[in-house]
């Protein structure tokens, strides 16, 4: 018998800045290093939490030590006695700091090429693309244009949405193009399909994704992202680990938004599932049934979307804490021969300037029952995960990534 493969994708709990972070403008970025100092110093108190982080299990599994290891400095707070995991951290061989190259590369696939992005201008689209977004799309005309925070845009300009029907076009640093419409007023199928047009129209920019984001409201002070959110990914430009999984006979089993990231190639099961909670208890679920020497792969987005890009350290350090407390659950469901990685795509710093992701090592933290503890030290490439399940699984090798298993 041969166990399961369950990986476990904290999105953007970047572990200190990388060595080229400054070519990205994120010299001195450090989410998780950041938010354990700000729970140390009080400045993360809120209704939900107080005092120092507390993540004892994740502490267990080598978090707090491959933080250190990365960021080349101390951290406040008490250590375990023991690592109960092997643990390092990971630099991204990648180019770009955002989530396809991140979740691509951890599955063997490096993006090695340059994204396109749009210019920090106003309007910030080629004039072409729009009118073909307008013409093909059945619209209006469209609202945005610029590089923008999405809850900060959808407060400035959703009454207008409502007023004139024109949807809310936007983009950040990423190689994104966002579409955020009404999810009752303007028709979620609707927005869907104007985000299909606008996925072929961007395939040529080498756009990575098109995000669908529906929301429901009255008011500026209403409006409010609904779980509708579709992300249309550029599919990945070689195979992936799951696409070998998949080849072999296995399950590969995607929780929340993985399946869009990999524009659901190599996935034979995918479960929508809105919020962190959602998608642990989804895993959990999965994990009951999933057969023998399948793939798991899970992504926890709040961490990213609801308190790194908004800047809320107070919550990102709370969503931690609710993360460790389920560690417990996830141990206690594995079956023997299981290999569990959590680890992340990026950094998304919440005291960092502006709202956009940072790049950063990022942690490894594998376990198991049969799995020895021990420091993996740093690894040149996400792939490294990767590589590593595929030895776990049986599987053929992956074209990148050297084994830590």
């Amino acid at each position: 018998m041969m166990g399961r493969a369950i990986v476990v994708v904290l999105d953007s709990l970047g572990i200190g800045a990388a060595a080229d972070a400054q070519a990205y403008g994120d010299a001195g970025a450090d989410t998780l290093g950041h938010i354990v100092q700000a729970c140390a110093a009080g400045g993360a108190d809120g209704a939900h939490r107080s005092g120092p982080l507390r993540i004892p299990n994740l502490a267990s599994l080598g978090l707090l030590d491959a933080a250190e290891a990365a960021r080349e400095s101390p951290l406040p707070g008490a250590r375990p006695a023991a690592v109960s995991g092997r643990f390092g951290y990971a630099a991204e061989r990648s180019r770009g700091k955002d989530t396809p190259s991140g979740h691509w590369e951890m599955v063997g696939l490096p993006v090695e090429f340059d994204w396109g992005y749009f210019p920090d201008t106003q309007p910030c689209f080629p004039r072409d693309l729009t009118d073909a977004l307008i013409e093909r799309g059945g619209i209006g005309g469209i609202l945005g244009d610029r590089h923008a925070s999405g809850t900060q845009i959808l407060a400035q300009l959703g009454e207008e949405h409502l007023r004139t029907g024109d949807p809310i076009v936007y983009t950040s640093t990423d190689s994104v193009l966002q579409i955020a419409a009404h999810e009752e007023r303007f028709g979620l199928q609707r927005l869907y399909g104007l985000c299909a047009v606008a996925r072929e129209l961007v395939d040529a920019c080498r756009i990575g994704r098109v995000i669908a984001r529906p929301f429901v409201g009255e008011s500026g002070t209403t409006f409010t992202r609904t779980g509708n959110r579709r992300d249309l990914t550029i599919p990945p430009h070689g195979p992936t680990l799951l696409d070998i999984v998949k080849a072999a006979g296995r399950d590969v089993i995607c929780i929340g938004k993985v399946g869009d990231i990999f524009a659901h190639r190599g996935v034979t099961r995918t479960i929508k599932a809105h919020g962190n909670p959602a998608v642990l208890d989804s895993l959990l679920h999965a994990m009951r049934d999933a057969p023998d020497r399948s793939l798991l792969f899970a992504n926890c987005v709040d961490f990213d979307t609801n308190f790194g890009h908004r800047r809320d350290v107070g919550g990102y350090a709370h969503a931690l804490e609710q993360f460790d407390r389920f560690v417990p659950r996830l141990w206690e469901s594995i079956r023997p021969e299981d290999v569990v990685v959590i680890t992340a795509d990026h950094g998304c710093d919440p005291t960092f300037p502006g709202t956009d992701h940072t790049r950063e090592y990022v942690p490894v933290l594998a376990f198991g029952r049969t799995v020895r503890p021990g420091w993996i030290g740093r690894r040149t490439s996400f792939a490294d995960i990767g590589q590593s399940l595929a030895g776990h699984l049986g599987v053929a090798p992956l074209g990148h990534g050297l084994s830590f298993l």
